[in-house]
């Protein structure tokens, strides 16, 4: 198979197969990603003869496949016709599949109308994973994210329109030491307003690669404390009105939490809850131990 740097995908694509297409990040401005430093180009595009070597050894070593997740920061970037020909040929090398998703920028589906995202839907793209962040302008602009909370909510409702299931991400700890009231606040106006399927929660963790951490050493940004991070988590699940799977998973929380909301509510508060006793040493430990994402 033909992958470059770290392959990442959501902890709910791990029984999907995995096919790059792209590589890279055609933003790559925000301030506190490191994921792509090992990918010594901002983005490419796979050639097509890769792309179809993988197929055939997918179909060789997983001819069972029905759900395939294209790898790269943002897949959905690329044209509808790419995208379109890019899961005809898919289907070409593996007969039972069903279904295709990727990471996505919520900058990806702006040029997309939403005749075009019914076409893609019925290609068999579905459960799109889009790493929104936060709902809260002040915390977009501030990391670069390149759009604001109301091209979140319009974005969203196009998708919404055409039928095409799409998942969240938000970056627990991304408003920075004693703004994650207000954050949330403003999050949840958006969040509660879009359909996610899935909302997956990570924790910021500080790298010293990263453009943030220059940002700390020179006064211009705080971080929460880990008990803060905890906190804010518990104030998205309490605040969450949506019917959706909050799943806080990745390597980045140091305890897994998942639950359907609204039903688990109580359930999910009682374990944030029980991670807060564990208090800011340990869970502080825990974030300086954790070398790689």
């Amino acid at each position: 198979m033909h992958y470059t740097g770290t392959v990442w995908r959501p902890p709910y694509e791990a029984w999907s197969a995995l096919l790059q297409v792209t590589a890279g990040c055609t933003h790559r401005q925000c301030k506190f990603c490191t994921l792509y430093d090992d990918v010594p180009f901002r983005f490419k595009l796979s050639p097509t003869d890769e792309i179809e070597a993988d197929l055939q050894e997918l179909r060789r070593g997983m001819p069972d496949v029905t759900r395939l997740f294209l790898v790269g920061a943002n897949p959905f970037v690329l044209s509808t016709d790419k995208l379109r020909r890019i899961a005809y040929t898919a289907k070409q090398y593996l007969s039972r599949l069903r279904s295709i998703g990727c990471f996505a920028r919520i900058t990806d589906i702006t040029p997309k109308s939403v005749a075009e995202l019914k076409q893609l839907r019925s290609c068999g793209y579905d459960g799109i994973t889009i790493g929104v962040e936060t709902g809260d302008d002040a915390a977009l602009a501030f990391m670069r994210k390149g759009y604001t909370a109301a091209d979140i909510l319009q974005q969203c409702r196009k998708l919404d329109e055409a039928g095409l299931a799409y998942n969240f991400f938000y970056l627990t700890g991304i408003y920075g030491k004693g703004k994650s009231v207000q954050g949330v606040e403003n999050t949840l106006q958006i969040f509660n307003a879009c359909n996610p399927q899935i909302i997956g929660a990570s924790m910021l963790t500080v790298y010293p690669t990263s453009e943030l951490y220059g940002e700390i050493q020179n006064g211009n940004w705080q971080e929460e404390t880990e008990t803060e991070k905890y906190e804010e988590l518990k104030m998205l699940v309490q605040g969450l009105d949506i019917k959706t799977h909050f799943a806080a998973l990745g390597a980045s929380n140091a305890i897994p939490l998942h639950g359907n909301l609204p039903g688990d509510k109580a359930e999910l508060t009682a374990a944030i809850d029980k991670i807060l006793r564990l208090g800011e040493p340990s869970l502080r430990q825990y974030r300086a131990n954790l070398r790689h994402l």
